[in-house]
């Protein structure tokens, strides 16, 4: 027990000191406080992004869907894939324009683009709603292995406090770059704990050769789509792959991985990065399955891993693996704090409240945005009951929606304003409708995958029909995209405009 106790408290002392070491190196400007002056280097990058991106949600989520629902969440392997794709294509291109334009948020970017003052407001609420229930669910997955890891001496309520407590420290003295130091930490952690747990759980059923065979033999149909419940198709092995990638990559936590970066090089490494990470997940599939033989009636799948770990592992063992799996819900949630933070004083008091604020004024704000809401993650994480997985991918359904609108501000000249608006107007509703309203989803497919779709026909029709765009606006971002290619993709541009840069009547695009 005292050597648990000891993993948690270092679990607890190490980011506050790595906070207190990039305090030394910060700068009291916004820029610094949340993207790092855009100079993060390349192992920082990787490691802030992946973390960030593998949450609580990955840690146990994926292993309680194995145990429930069967193969369906190996589409994370196929997700990893297309979250690493849209980072190097869309994300370069944010980071290109951030730079050039001087963004920290999505708002700045798509409301820049679409000079739109009910877009930015539109885009700025989605972040914040959809973001919270997502951080919730962190605070949840990390306070129950702290209560579970220390024995029960620390309960819920308190190892919440706790890894919010933590977490508000050292982002506050810190910020990114804290954030991103300590994730190369959390990072680490999170992949071992992954593998190995699956591993050591599976040599309990006389490892993973034996382990499908006998769950072949009493339970198949873990083995197969649609699972043993029968719902879980293709339909949802399309909706996961699509909705959690899509999700997670428009969260205001990775659009600040975007702004951050130091050269434009550094995008081209991640597909391959984060693919090759993705095998971790076979960790996952190895304890779900295992809790299918060793633990089959665990109420709340949840929990399934730590069961299992405190059942058949040493003691000091299961507690360093569930010491990484907190690591892997405050690797995410730091982020989203501070990204929330981010939102809050640019998008809405910088703009809105204050635009003549110092840079020390701003930077205080950022800093009181985290504590307010890390409190409200903090007391939906007491009140608020649910499966990590469905919460998790109704909050990404939701941040998923502004994809259409970025990608358009990115490529396509014609993109309009009002199709934006109510493209996201549209896909949002839809997600709520049928998610916590009386509609249904059709043909297995989550409302995540309806809203988009809605919210693509919304936006490509109606700018095809509303023409009249500011021109000076689309004009800057036509030079700036020809710019872009100009530097990073010279063959794509046509032969005769590699010399001459574009002008109103060159239709680029």
């Amino acid at each position: 027990m005292t050597g648990s106790l000891l993993i948690i408290a270092a679990f607890m002392i190490i980011p506050l000191m790595v906070g207190v070491l990039s305090a030394r190196q910060s700068q009291e400007t916004s820029e610094d406080f949340f993207v790092q002056g855009r100079a993060m280097g390349s192992t920082a990058v990787f490691f802030t992004v992946a973390a960030t991106w593998w949450s609580a949600f990955a840690f146990l989520g994926s292993n309680a869907t194995f145990y429930t629902n069967g193969p369906v969440f190996l589409t994370a392997l196929a997700w990893n894939l297309l979250f690493g794709f849209m980072y190097y294509w869309i994300g370069k291109r944010v980071w290109f324009l951030g730079k050039r334009f001087n963004y920290l948020t999505p708002s700045d970017l798509i409301g820049d683009f679409y000079n739109s003052e009910a877009l930015r407001i539109t885009v700025a609420a989605i972040t914040l709603i959809f973001t919270v229930p997502y951080l919730q669910i962190q605070l949840t997955g990390g306070a129950y292995l702290i209560e579970v890891a220390s024995g029960g001496l620390i309960p819920f309520w308190l190892a919440a406090l706790l890894f919010y407590f933590i977490i508000i420290i050292y982002v506050w003295i810190g910020g990114i770059r804290a954030i991103a130091w300590t994730d190369v930490i959390y990072g680490a952690l999170l992949f071992f704990g992954m593998m190995y747990a699956g591993y050591y759980i599976s040599t309990q059923v006389g490892g993973p050769t034996a382990l499908f065979s006998q769950l072949q033999q009493s339970s198949p149909e873990h083995l197969t789509m649609p699972g043993p419940n029968g719902n879980m198709g293709y339909p949802m092995w399309f909706s996961l792959f699509a909705i959690t990638a899509i999700g997670a990559f428009m969260g205001p936590q990775i659009w600040l991985r975007m702004y951050s970066v130091k050269h434009g090089k550094l995008f081209n490494l991640m597909p391959f990065l984060l693919g090759l990470a993705a095998f971790a997940y076979v960790g996952s599939v190895l304890s779900g399955y295992s809790g299918v033989l060793l633990e089959p009636n665990v109420e709340n799948p949840d929990q399934i891993l730590p069961i299992m770990l405190m059942e058949y592992a040493p003691y000091l063992l299961a507690s360093l693996i569930m010491a990484a799996g907190a690591s892997a819900a405050m690797s995410t949630a730091n982020s989203q704090i501070h990204a929330v933070s981010t939102v809050v004083t640019m998008d809405i008091y910088k703009r809105y409240v204050n635009r003549e604020a110092s840079q020390a004024r701003i930077v205080y704000i950022g800093r009181l945005s985290l504590v307010g809401f890390s409190l409200a993650a903090y007391i939906m994480a007491l009140t608020v009951p649910g499966v990590l997985v469905t919460i998790g991918i109704a909050a990404l359904a939701g941040t998923a929606q502004l994809i259409i609108p970025t990608i358009g501000a990115i490529t396509w000249k014609k993109a309009h304003p009002t199709a934006a608006l109510a493209g996201l107007w549209g896909g949002v509703a839809c997600v709520l409708l049928m998610t916590f309203g009386p509609l249904s989803a059709p043909f297995g497919y989550h409302a995540g995958i309806w809203g988009l779709m809605l919210n693509t026909v919304l936006f490509v029709g109606l700018s095809h029909v509303l023409h009249r765009r500011d021109t000076a606006v689309v004009e800057r971002f036509t030079q700036a995209r020809y710019d872009y290619d100009a530097e990073y993709h010279p063959e794509r541009l046509p032969a005769y405009a590699q010399e001459t840069p574009p002008t109103d009547s060159y239709n680029y695009r």
